[in-house]
Formats: C-alpha cells, sequence, structure tokens
C-alpha cells in the first residue's frame, strides 16, 4: 500500500511543477510580443537608437585614436628645422604626419615671420576646427542618453493607459490578458528606454573624456611651438 501511494503521488507533484515551470518561463523576445503593437514600435525607436549609439561610439573612438597618435621626435625634428631656418623641411614633415597636432603646427609655421599674436591667433583657430571634427556626433549620444528614458516613460503612461482603459470597460470582469499586454507594455519600455539611456550616457561620457585628452595634447604642443619661436635669435 505504501509503495503504491508513493508511486502515484510524486507523479502529480512532478506534473504540477513542470507545468508551473513552463508558464512562469518567458524569453525576452516573448515579453516584447506581449507588450502590444505600442509597446513594439517602442522597443523598436529604442534599439534603432541604441544601434546609432553603438556606431557613432565605435567610429569617434577610432577617430580619436588616430588624432591621439604623435610621433615621439615629431616636435625635436620641428624645432631642429625651425631652429636652423629650413621651414620648407619642416612644412614637410608636418605633412607627413596625418594629426591634429601636425596640422597645427604646419598653420604656425606657414605663419612665421608675422607678428606672434596672429601667429598664436591662427593655431587658436585651427585648433577650433579640430576640435569642431574630434567632437562630430558626440552631441548625439547625449542626446540619445536623455531621449532614450523619456521614450521608455512614454511607453509606461501608454501601457498605464491601456490597463486602465480595460479596468474601466470590464464591466466587472478584467480580462486578465489585456491586462496584462498593458502592464507588459508599461515595464518593458521603462526597462529599454533606461538601459539605452545607461548605454548612450556612458558612450559619451568616455568620448568626452578622451577627446580632451587630444585636446590637452594640442594645447602642449602649440605652447611648446610658441615657445619655440618666442626664443632669441
Amino acid at each position: 500500500m505504501n509503495i503504491l501511494l508513493f508511486s502515484l503521488q510524486p507523479k502529480g507533484v512532478e506534473q504540477d511543477v513542470t507545468t508551473d515551470s513552463v508558464e512562469k518561463s518567458l524569453s525576452i523576445f516573448e515579453l516584447i510580443l506581449s507588450g502590444g503593437l505600442a509597446g513594439q514600435l517602442i522597443i523598436g525607436t529604442l534599439v534603432v537608437m541604441l544601434a546609432f549609439a553603438v556606431y557613432i561610439y565605435f567610429e569617434r573612438l577610432f577617430a580619436i585614436k588616430a588624432a591621439s597618435r604623435v610621433v615621439p621626435a615629431f616636435m625635436g625634428q620641428i624645432r631642429e628645422f625651425v631652429a636652423s631656418g629650413k621651414i620648407e623641411a619642416a612644412t614637410l614633415r608636418c605633412a607627413q604626419v596625418d594629426s591634429p597636432v601636425s596640422r597645427l603646427i604646419s598653420t604656425g609655421i606657414s605663419r612665421i615671420g608675422r607678428p606672434l599674436e596672429d601667429i598664436n591667433t591662427a593655431i587658436e583657430n585651427a585648433g577650433r576646427l579640430e576640435v569642431y571634427k574630434l567632437e562630430k556626433n558626440v552631441a548625439t549620444l547625449a542626446t540619445i542618453s536623455g531621449v532614450a528614458p523619456m521614450i521608455g516613460f512614454l511607453g509606461t503612461v501608454i501601457g498605464m493607459i491601456l490597463s486602465i482603459f480595460e479596468i474601466a470597460n470590464s464591466g466587472g470582469q478584467i480580462d486578465i490578458k489585456l491586462l496584462a499586454d498593458g502592464l507588459y507594455t508599461a515595464m518593458t519600455t521603462t526597462v529599454a528606454g533606461l538601459m539605452v539611456g545607461i548605454v548612450g550616457y556612458m558612450a559619451h561620457n568616455h568620448l568626452v573624456v578622451r577627446t580632451t585628452k587630444v585636446i590637452h595634447q594640442m594645447e602642449a604642443n602649440s605652447v611648446e611651438f610658441l615657445d619655440l619661436l618666442n626664443e632669441p635669435a
């Protein structure tokens, strides 16, 4: 008798556990599909924004890395050429190095013979152009990091409105399926918006830090070049 009860009871328990585990498991894809059309549109928009943010980040990162590369002996060679009066050789050397620093120094070399203040102004103007190139599309990341959570919260409001609408029109019998769709829309869009916003925010800040280092490098080399021109002959 005990053996018979043991063989019958656990099977039912195992079936219930298996059924519960199947019912409670839900993939991210199914969760998005359960959010309704409004949730899917908002999630799709956020996915596009995330892809755009990732593209901008890596494109700018590689560009900033390339701009930060400076030949160690570059300024020493420029100093030697300028000190010996070989202006054409200094200009040629700048043209051989593709970097913001070399372009700034080339701008200064092209104005040797003019007042030092004019040379400094020309280098500053060229520096602004180089900074503008480095910061290209970086502001878009800041926009994405700010707009993405708001779009997610928009989905939250839409989902709550759908849920409240179903409750108001249920006539005392709430359809749990329709109510759940509104709640899925509210939750999934909020999470997606926050995730895209966090990624955009971190990417933007990292690029700003890398760009600032390149700007400081440009300023240091520009000051070194102006000091070279200011040295007594």
